[in-house]
């Protein structure tokens, strides 16, 4: 279930014209309650596809449709 899961929020950054990256961490960033994210690079390419995204407000309609694939996979890893 994981990769279908992994397959759908990849079809959506890809309808959106996002990246994976961009997708999560415009998720993570739109969570009221998230101070901060932490990211994770071991390149500097990486290091700059994760403050690129950081700089990036999802719109509502891409929230939806997060919301969407989250209730037809709600823990994709059990």
């Amino acid at each position: 279930m994981v990769s279908e899961a992994v397959d759908a929020y990849a079809a959506l950054a890809q309808r959106r014209g996002l990246t994976l990256v961009q997708l999560a961490l415009g998720y993570v960033a739109s969570r009221w309650f998230t101070g901060a994210s932490i990211i994770g690079a071991t390149t500097m390419a990486q290091l700059k596809e994760d403050v690129a995204a950081a700089q990036r407000t999802l719109d509502t309609a891409t929230l939806d449709e997060i919301k969407q694939i989250q209730l037809r996979y709600p823990n994709p890893a059990a």
